[in-house]
């Protein structure tokens, strides 16, 4: 971005007394846009969409754009445009996903970033001065809003809004965001581009993007000064070039490039944008400034911050506050659980060999046991598509000599001098050094504790014995059956690399990849004349090879060859020796290649963040281990992750049982059950077919607002627009069927449908049976199209009253399925909704912990009453004790502690009961925390739908049970069409046959929703053409509302007779 042309520097980004102020107290540009969207700050905004669904809605908006609509007049976007946009994203996205072979699906912060990116450039490029305008309005207010010592934000000015950046971890997506951004960017170009560039640190990382947007569609190539002119005229075609290339003047015969090269409207891409910031680098960010002059740039880091803060420079601290869009940043990445957890230990003092040593073995024993894990449970790990464990060790240095007392040992040199000793194994001393890091006798202690007691718990799970560990440790990552003398292989062809593998042994274990081979050989002959090297002319090139799944590279050694441009999953283990401040950003980058995880589903997201059970030891694999060595940098690290109320010293795990209350449980509590092996997704394939019972509605009306005044006063509603019609035969030549059909298919796989079968001929089947299966509200224009555009619309409104029509008919038929086989029987203790806690706590909480251990050893007071270490709620209905509630983020357990909503409900019923023993008169009442996927009782398999609660109410043989579900609503469908919603409705449908089977003769069953959004919200959204939903329509529909002081929404739930269908022949 070019700063002001005349040079002059307004105020700085600092407090009246000079205190330099963070890049993350700066984002304005981002403040503004959470403004727009109706949110007080980006954290607010993330907390309220991350639970939004992915994907988009069969009518055609994404979930998160229905969502966004749905806080009413808090947003400030017109709603038309926000549909506009999410269009525009949901084309960029079906043109990249005809390039894949696995389609791609926007996790929610991505698509909110593409959503803001269109949102700015629409006003850029069609409202500018209204844009400047308001910005500068928001500045003033949020300026008058400061304490006088604090710094104010300045106004834009037009250079301001020649560039986006885009704070996002890595493993993000930011290469996504960057093919969405060229296609976006062309979308709304007003003028054609002389240049298109993409600037990059380093050659690794250049080819790494060409290879990305080669496989996107995307036209690239590198840059060549010397290409022809048709070339360089070819229409859009990104060409990539590394920032060190660019100089202001070209001199000599060097590769190098002048930036007047690039003269007129050019587009600029720069990827990792804290190159620059530091001042050898200076004058690279003026070069590249430069290029965008008449222009426009996207950059994209995840260091921004830490670029801001070590260089302090505050002109462009409040360049990049104006500049940045969305923040992403890593603490936000992590706390939607993405990624690995990790866990850091440093040595911050100098260490003698020995420590080192057993520091050393220590970081080899935790990749071993990654290793291991990997291996003996590879179908299960692959399914969540976790790769095989890689080591990676950076030092600082790798040809520095040991020639006097001063100079330090080669960093390199260290680990291959510790490989080296590891094999040869004289007088046993790996064996010994095994047993005291099991043993917890290390002799290196933190806070009088040794560092690695109880820290390889999985390993000692499968062997205490050193000798054991040993042998099956050579085997599965030197590739031998016994010890020996290192070999190292000079990879001829292949700059930079020399191979390590055991004497006598086939294949390379490990990889040394340098720049100075030559020196670091040199080095090896003098300082370990024992390790053999030699020249290697038949391998191919192991660096090249390590991405794949048949590497036998476990070991990787460098030190800053590959910390950019690199880019692999299998990461697992780093290693860190003398990394000092000048290396921060490389290392926050290389940090973050190892956290990245691809995740079940690809969900980007570890176990212990998605429902449902995992694998035993699955948490070992999605943890990167970090052991570092003077490494300066890292206690900078822990600092800055410590601020962000992450903990890098990773997690103590407690035990916790749970008490189940085996009195209760003799009551002959009734729950729904289906045969464990019973998985209707996997059961006999069926065929689409023409179904009454699953007609559906597609609205696409609009809704308007009407004002008037009645009496003296004014009233308002909402009330749609449009009208119920079916698409006309004569328009029906306007559909591509083949394109439905594909459409249906696709929609299939994504929701995971393998058993139903999609013929070509179903979609025309479908929309044209009689009578009708579809209802369709629109507009008369939608259904007469005369232009092509007016034809594809058509065409999108075909695709989702199909899409809903496949959805509702799997649902019907997976609803018949599972009533064919649904019982009810007695719940026991052996149910998987009785599991015991697993607490986890950050390690450096320990006076915390040890107050958790004391109240777990005392083994009374949590099962009796509330505590605050753990926060409990007691309820003495609850079949089991305790309930960990959630209070703040430093105590985490599995299962899960209750969230507000459930804690609100538990706390509402119990004094409900104290209050009101009357209305309980002769019955009782019994509470299930319910489980989700995998544990708890559930409905609707595809989509996941498991109630909060299970409540019982019994009177003498009669029971009442009834399923409760705490839930906010702005996000979900029309009552009237919701699943969740309508459980009640169909529960009582399969009863009479259920309980028949089930010889359950005095049961009924029920369900409600408790609504956390309250009744003056919601009734703005669920509307109809009778208006807005009254308390009694919600509560008809078994939607109760809390809000109430009295709490009488549970004497809807608890009244008797409520919805009960009597099964024949029941008596008492």
């Amino acid at each position: 971005m070019a700063r002001p042309s005349n040079g002059a520097v307004t105020a700085n980004p600092t407090t009246t007394n000079g205190t330099y102020v963070k890049l993350e107290q700066r984002l304005v540009l981002a403040a503004w846009c959470c403004h727009l969207l109706g949110y007080d700050d980006n954290k607010a905004m993330l907390a309220n969409l991350r639970e939004v669904e992915e994907g988009f809605d069969p009518s055609g908006p994404s979930f998160l754009i229905l969502a966004i609509l749905a806080r009413g007049s808090k947003c400030l976007v017109p709603r038309d445009d926000l549909l506009r946009y999410d269009a525009n994203i949901r084309s960029h996205l079906v043109h990249f996903n005809r390039h894949r072979s696995e389609p791609l699906r926007l996790r929610y912060f991505q698509h909110l970033a593409l959503l803001l990116t269109e949102l700015l450039l629409d006003r850029l490029c069609n409202h500018e001065a209204n844009l400047r305008r308001d910005l500068n309005d928001f500045v003033a207010r949020r300026n008058a809003r400061r304490a006088v010592m604090d710094p104010q934000d300045q106004k834009f000015s037009p250079e301001d809004l020649t560039k986006l950046a885009f704070w996002m971890a890595t493993g993000s997506g930011k290469t996504i965001l960057m093919h969405f951004h060229y296609r976006q960017y062309l979308h709304y170009l007003k003028k054609p581009l002389d240049n298109i560039l993409l600037v990059t640190p380093d050659e690794g990382l250049s080819q790494q993007h060409l290879e990305q947007m080669t496989a996107a569609g995307i036209p690239c190539k590198r840059f060549a000064l010397e290409a022809s002119g048709l070339e360089t005229s070819e229409k859009n075609t990104v060409r990539v070039i590394e920032i060190t290339k660019l100089v202001e003047q070209k001199k000599g015969s060097g590769v190098s490039v002048p930036v007047e090269a690039f003269e007129g409207n050019n587009l600029i891409f720069v990827d990792e944008g804290h190159k620059g910031a530091s001042s050898e680098a200076g004058k690279w960010i003026a070069n590249r400034e430069k290029l965008a002059e008449t222009g426009f740039t996207f950059e994209y880091s995840a260091t921004f911050g830490q670029a801001m803060t070590t260089a302090r420079d505050d002109a462009m601290t409040r360049e990049y506050g104006k500049a940045i869009l969305f923040d992403y940043s890593y603490k936000y990445f992590y706390g939607d659980g993405f990624g690995k957890d990790f866990e850091v230990l440093n040595l911050r003092r100098e260490t003698g060999d020995e420590q080192t040593r057993i520091l050393l073995l220590a970081n080899l024993l935790a990749f071993y046991e990654q290793k291991r894990t990997f291996e003996t449970r590879n179908a299960e790990m692959l399914r969540y598509h976790l790769a095989d464990p890689l080591w990676i060790f950076v030092g600082s240095t790798v040809n520095k000599s040991k020639d006097n007392k001063q100079a330090r040992e080669s960093d390199v040199l260290t680990v291959v001098k510790f490989l080296d000793a590891f094999l040869r194994n004289e007088q046993g001393w790996v064996q010994k050094g095994i047993g005291r890091l099991l043993a917890g006798d290390s002799g290196i202690a933190d806070n009088g504790m040794d560092l690695f007691a109880g820290r390889f718990r999985l390993l000692t799970g499968w062997s205490r014995d050193a000798g054991t560990i040993y042998q099956d440790l050579l085997e599965r990552v030197f590739h031998t059956g016994s010890g020996g003398t290192l070999h190292i292989g000079d990879i001829k062809g292949k700059t930079g690399e020399l191979g390590l593998k055991v004497s006598g042994a086939e294949n390379y274990f490990g990889l040394v990849y340098i720049g100075d081979t030559a020196s670091f050989k040199t080095l090896i002959g003098e300082q370990c004349p024992e390790v053999e090297v030699e020249e290697d002319r038949i391998a191919e090139s192991l660096f090249e090879n390590i991405k794949k799944p048949d590497s036998p590279i476990n070991i990787l050694i460098g030190a800053k060859k590959f910390m950019t441009g690199w880019d692999s999953w299998r990461v697992s283990n780093m290693g860190l020796l003398n990394i000092g401040r000048s290396e921060g950003t490389e290392i926050i980058q290389l940090f973050g290649r190892g956290v990245r995880l691809q995740g079940k589903e690809r969900s980007l997201k570890r176990s212990s963040a998605l429902p449902g059970v995992h694998p035993a030891g699955i948490e070992v694999l999605e943890r990167l281990n970090i052991f570092a060595v003077r490494a300066d940098y890292m206690v900078q690290f822990r600092d800055y992750l410590e601020r962000e109320g992450i903990d890098p010293g990773g997690f103590v795990e407690l035990p916790l049982p749970i008490r189940a209350n085996d009195a209760f449980l003799k009551k002959g509590l009734l729950a729904p059950r289906l045969p464990k092996e019973s998985v209707f997704a996997n059961s006999e394939r069926f065929l689409l077919d023409c179904d009454e019972a699953a007609r559906v509605t597609l609205d696409l009306s609009t809704q308007v607002e009407r004002l008037g005044s009645s009496g003296g006063g004014y009233q308002s509603g909402n009330f749609l627009q449009g009208e119920t019609r079916r698409i006309p035969a004569d328009q029906l030549p306007w559909l591509d069927w083949e394109g439905l059909y594909l459409a249906m298919l696709a929609h299939k796989e994504e929701r995971g449908f393998q058993n139903l079968v999609i013929r070509p001929e179903h979609p025309r089947q479908v929309l044209t049976a009689e009578p009708d299966l579809y209802s369709l509200i629109c507009d008369e224009a939608l259904l007469r199209p005369s232009t092509s555009a007016q034809g594809k619309r058509l065409q999108d409104t075909a695709a989702g009253i199909l899409k809903k029509y496949l959805e509702r008919f799997y649902r019907i038929r997976q609803q018949r399925w599972d009533s064919e086989r649904m019982f009810y029987a007695p719940l026991c203790r052996e149910d998987e909704n009785f599991q015991d806690y697993k607490v986890r706590v950050p390690r450096s909480e320990t006076t915390l912990i040890q107050d958790i251990l004391e109240t777990i050893e005392d083994g009374k007071r949590i099962y009796e009453e509330n505590v605050a270490v753990p926060p409990t709620l007691h309820f003495d209905r609850h079949l089991f004790q305790p309930l960990l509630i959630q209070k703040g983020n430093t105590i985490k357990s599995s299962p899960p502690c209750l969230n507000e909503s459930e804690q609100n409900f538990v706390r509402d019923l119990t004094d409900y009961c104290h209050s009101n023993p009357e209305e309980l008169q002769g019955k009782e009442l019994f509470l299930l925390r319910n489980l989700s996927r995998g544990k708890g009782i559930g409905f609707f398999e595809g989509s996941g739908f498991y109630p909060d609660f299970i409540l019982w109410v019994t009177k003498g043989k009669k029971q009442r049970l009834i399923f409760i579900e705490p839930h906010g609503m702005l996000h979900e469908d029309h009552p009237a069409i919701n699943p969740k919603v309508n459980l009640h409705k169909k529960l009582q449908k399969q009863m009479a046959a259920v309980l028949e089977k089930s010889r359950a003769k005095n049961l009924t069953v029920d369900s409600f929703i408790v609504s956390r959004t309250p009744y003056d919200d919601l009734r703005k959204k669920v509307v109809d053409k009778f208006g807005p939903w009254s308390r009694a329509r919600f509560a008809g529909a078994h939607i109760l509302f809390p809000d109430e002081t009295d709490h009488s929404y549970l004497k809807h739930i608890l009244g008797a007779g409520t919805t009960q269908t009597p099964v024949k022949g029941e008596s008492d």
